[in-house]
């Protein structure tokens, strides 16, 4: 079965790009890539880029390539 793709356009699987973190802390994430692991209840984004999460909305990411469906 198929992988949902949820409404931001990324799934489990996809590698990314993070172009925008809203953390006034820490910009040493923006141009970072990973491969999002999990997606939880709150559609926050989890990946191999670290340790914060992505949240759709208020972070910016593109999707540089598509995980094999």
């Amino acid at each position: 079965m198929a992988q949902k793709r949820l409404p931001h356009g990324v799934k489990v699987g996809d590698t990314i790009k993070i172009t925008k973190l809203d953390d006034p802390y820490d910009h040493s994430y923006v141009g970072r890539e990973g491969v999002v692991e999990f997606i939880d209840s709150m559609d926050q984004i989890h990946g191999t880029w670290g340790g914060l999460a992505l949240i759709p909305g208020e972070d910016d990411f593109i999707v540089i390539k598509r995980a094999a469906s």
